[in-house]
């Protein structure tokens, strides 16, 4: 959808808006034609947590809802207003997979300009092994490296985030990766997550 495109009203006042640039800056934004308002739209950040079980295995969930579903995908999803990264990382472990989970530092951010998402992922180890299916997951499973089902990922932020992961741990690293993804995979959906 193209930028012009997002929005029609003022959410302010009601009144249509224009897509101009406003006195001052250098892009176009979306201006109310009655209040003034500037209307400024910025990507959504996702936090994402690898929750890590005492033996080693990773948590993954299968999707139960679009996009992808019935693809696999570690805890991830949209930033809530007043959270820190890792709250929010916690916040969706806990949704998707009933788990809780102690959220460790940040290892990667992947930028995806093509879908306005910021990607900000953590390590993070199970307080206990409890995990289950939840409205946004039809299953839950602990798995190896090996037993990753890589051709039913997700999307590309998963797959190179989990690749990140693996190969810190296999170096006995706490590396920091950061990544932008400007191109669509041709396998993965127009959305990265909702």
């Amino acid at each position: 959808m193209s930028p012009a495109n997002l929005m029609k009203f003022c959410s302010a006042c009601g009144h249509p808006v224009e897509f101009r640039i406003p006195p001052g800056d250098q892009l176009p934004r979306h201006i109310c034609t009655q209040c003034g308002t500037i209307h400024y739209h910025n990507p959504r950040i996702i936090a994402g947590c690898v929750p890590e079980a005492a033996d080693g295995r990773i948590l993954m969930c299968r999707r139960a809802i679009e996009p992808r579903l019935g693809y696999w995908t570690f805890p991830a999803g949209f930033l809530e207003l007043g959270e820190t990264s890792a709250q929010g990382a916690a916040r969706e472990t806990l949704e998707e997979s009933q788990a809780e989970v102690e959220v460790d530092d940040l290892f990667a951010v992947i930028a995806v300009p093509y879908v306005s998402q910021v990607y900000m992922l953590h390590r993070g180890r199970m307080k206990g092994v409890h995990h289950g299916v939840t409205s946004e997951s039809s299953e839950t499973q602990l798995m190896r490296e090996d037993e990753i089902p890589w051709k039913e990922i997700a999307f590309a932020t998963i797959y190179h985030g989990l690749k990140f992961f693996f190969e810190d741990r296999a170096r006995g690293l706490r590396g920091f990766h950061e990544m932008n993804l400007t191109a669509r995979a041709p396998s993965r959906e127009r959305s990265e997550v909702s």
